[in-house]
């Protein structure tokens, strides 16, 4: 079957459209950081602007598949950039000159006329593999979903944003594609050309982006309310090219006594290398963080808010104030917090971390790290992480997305169990404290009221006995899994002193606060009930 020219128009196209939403806000220049190249859209001919095909999905004849050469199959594979192309087929010879095609107002859906619209990448694909691009072609700046204005709630948003209003990958699926793929190609080399000088839209590489890891981060961005989202291998993978990205040799960084063990050891081991300095504080010490501003130039203050395992809470809003007058940025690691419960960034934060890995994937299947905040902090995040190469893999990406439309029913009855088994659990004989700022005893709870609007799903505490009295407790426990983890659908318990400590001696251990009867649990998604009854029986074993 021949291609019987280029066609730029056609008026009476047959397609589905997703709601009309045209009433909201539109963004005037396209997001920058999701593509290697640089560009800007230029007008489309026709009846159709560019938001609105970003949002049409064609309808295709029955026979389309059949209708395709092998070699035009091929060149409409979708690699991800969402770009169009229509081209003409018919068994017959060309009646007349393509123009005449092209205006020729026949319905889709007339089945003497074999004509078929076929979805591809701003080039009109002919049937030797060459194309008929000029510089008039369309080229999408923005494939993201920017019309989520009316989704009103963090549970709608965390179903649809980043799908329901276009995505970068052309399906009417319903679910996101994975696309598996290490490169992406160029159909000429003045493609290439165009993509390096700025003209042309292209990941280039699979280490540069990807349209499915680009689905989920568009999501993250959306219940974060951020310009972007990075997505990294790891929450570790995160934190620490965020820390090369931003924080120059010689430079200072401000950080707190309660944090995840890993990223101590990054900042005590590793950052010294480099030349940088770094002050801990106690997170509520504001005084503290005062005097460090006032005698060291400070690129950053960093803090997990809540913490780990202990669950301290900064004041946000507070400490972004006041490093912000230095001239210092703030990023907040809200894993425990799960964008539903804290707005980090609303609070003042320039930058929000997450070990994906916990609530945001919330099944325990999946390694993923992200850093939300402004579009100019997370390209240079991006550019430094281009370089290191800890890039997620789409399969990955998709568990994010998939993990996400749960977000929040998960979190809903984590908050739920966690705050009513807290309480529970402070009342109860042989519990000697209880780490959850939902209670009023914790020391940040004022502050947790402000700033939280649940939680969480996680609780510490201490048992009343020693390190043998309190590994009993939990090797009675039936329904947690004793795992080095937190955020999934399965509660998980580990006794903090042997899961992320026992290289260290007791002495050693207290001077983080790590007791050897501190018992931290994950709350999974089961039913308060049971998950009540399973604690108190395995109380009752010691």
């Amino acid at each position: 079957m021949a291609v019987s020219g280029c066609v730029r128009v056609f008026p009476s196209f047959d397609c589905r459209s997703d709601p009309d939403f045209s009433g909201f806000p539109k963004p005037e220049k396209p997001s920058a950081g999701r593509f290697s190249g640089k560009f800007s859209s230029v007008p489309i001919h026709g009846s159709f602007g560019a938001s609105a095909l970003s949002s049409l999905i064609f309808r295709f004849p029955p026979n389309f598949v059949r209708q395709l050469s092998i070699k035009a199959r091929r060149n409409c594979s979708n690699i991800g950039v969402a770009q169009v192309v229509a081209a003409s087929w018919s068994d017959k010879a060309a009646a007349g000159p393509p123009a005449a095609a092209a205006t020729a107002a026949i319905p889709l859906e007339v089945a003497a006329v074999d004509e078929v619209v076929a979805v591809e990448e701003l080039a009109l694909v002919v049937e030797d593999g060459s194309s008929c691009n000029n510089n008039d072609d369309v080229q999408f700046g923005d494939l993201t979903d920017n019309k989520t204005q009316f989704l009103s709630s963090d549970g709608s948003l965390a179903v649809h944003a980043g799908e329901r209003l276009g995505r970068g990958i052309i399906t009417d699926a319903i679910t996101t594609p994975i696309v598996n793929t290490s490169a992406y190609f160029f159909k000429k080399t003045a493609e290439l050309i165009d993509f390096k000088e700025g003209r042309h839209a292209s990941f280039e590489y699979g280490r540069y982006g990807n349209p499915t890891t680009v689905v989920a981060e568009e999501k993250i961005s959306a219940l974060e309310g951020a310009e972007s989202t990075l997505l990294l291998a790891s929450g570790m993978c995160a934190s620490t090219v965020m820390f090369l990205a931003l924080v120059p040799a010689g430079g200072h960084i401000v950080t707190t006594t309660d944090c995840y063990r890993k990223t101590r050891i990054f900042i005590e081991n590793f950052l010294p290398k480099m030349g940088i300095k770094a002050t801990v504080i106690d997170p509520a010490d504001i005084e503290s963080l005062k005097v460090a501003l006032d005698e060291n130039k400070v690129t950053l203050f960093f803090t997990e808010s809540p913490t780990n395992p202990l669950f301290r809470c900064v004041d946000i809003e507070l400490v972004s104030k006041l490093c912000h007058k230095k001239g210092a940025l703030v990023c907040i690691d809200g894993t425990f917090a799960t964008p539903l419960n804290q707005k980090a960034l609303s609070l003042g934060a320039d930058l929000v971390l997450h070990s994906a890995t916990k609530f945001i994937g919330g099944h325990n299947d999946v390694l993923a790290g992200c850093i939300s905040g402004s579009e100019k902090l997370v390209s240079a995040i991006r550019t430094m992480h281009h370089v290191f190469g800890g890039a997620l893999n789409p399969n990955a990406a998709y568990l994010i997305i998939r993990g996400m439309k749960t977000l929040h029913l998960r979190v809903q009855q984590q908050n739920s169990t966690a705050l009513r088994m807290a309480k529970i659990l402070e009342g109860h004989p042989k519990v000697a404290r209880v780490y959850y700022p939902g209670l009023p005893s914790h020391p940040e709870h004022h502050i947790a009221k402000k700033q939280m609007t649940g939680f969480g799903g996680v609780v510490s505490f201490e048992i009343d006995g020693d390190l043998a009295r309190t590994a009993k407790f939990v090797d009675a426990l039936k329904i947690p899994y004793i795992a080095p983890s937190f955020g999934g659908c399965e509660s998980i318990v580990d006794q903090p002193a042997i899961m992320s400590y026992w290289d260290l001696t007791q002495s050693e251990r207290l001077k983080y606060g790590i007791k050897d009867n501190l018992v931290r649990f994950s709350i999974g998604v089961e039913d308060f009930k049971d998950v009540k009854a399973d604690v108190l029986q395995a109380l009752e074993t010691i």
